[in-house]
């Protein structure tokens, strides 16, 4: 019996979440979607939170994913950017993880690299290698969803190693790993 997989690849953000799902059947990729959060017009930063977990839910409670990628936060020169953007990750790994959907983060450079085998690759380059391994007739204006997906393809072309990513497979298991970072 062929085993199917679906992986659901996030790229969080307060201004747009991008979002992609693949499938996996006998070990090959097929595309599923892909698509964002448009969350520009919001200027709560909570609502915009609660609206990335609860797009999130949906995503999972729709297609279930087996496994969730998501990029992580890369480090920039903005402090309160970086807090925003970290906090956008947290909301959607807590969503998949109130799920039970085991979660991984994968850094922009890792992500690049496994799509394009250039780590400084630029999104343009990662979307369109990403049309020609998935087959897709067309790329979005944003190209946020497109890192979405690529969060997705990098998550398959990366099964089975365990270096250079951080995994979650529930809360219980995310506490453990972080609990020597939280000060008592």
């Amino acid at each position: 019996m062929t085993k199917e997989k679906i992986i659901l690849g996030i790229d969080p953000g307060t201004t747009i979440m991008g979002f992609g799902l693949i499938k996996v059947v006998s070990k090959q990729m097929q595309f599923m979607q892909l698509n964002e959060l448009q969350l520009k017009k919001y200027s709560d930063h909570y609502l915009k939170l609660k609206m990335i977990f609860e797009r999130t839910i949906e995503l999972i409670d729709t297609y279930h994913p087996d496994e969730i990628a998501i990029e992580s936060p890369f480090f920039g020169k903005n402090v309160q950017s970086m807090l925003k953007l970290g906090r956008a990750q947290g909301v959607a790994m807590a969503a998949g993880l109130s799920r039970e959907v085991p979660v991984t983060e994968y850094s922009p450079k890792k992500i690049k690299m496994a799509i394009t085998g250039n780590g400084n690759a630029s999104k343009e380059q990662v979307a369109g290698m990403l049309q020609n391994l998935l087959h897709l007739k067309e790329l979005p204006k944003n190209l946020d969803s497109t890192d979405g997906l690529a969060a997705a393809v990098c998550h398959f072309f990366n099964s089975g190693k365990t270096s250079g990513q951080k995994g979650y497979s529930g809360w219980g298991a995310f506490v453990k790993q972080n609990e020597g970072r939280v000060k008592k």
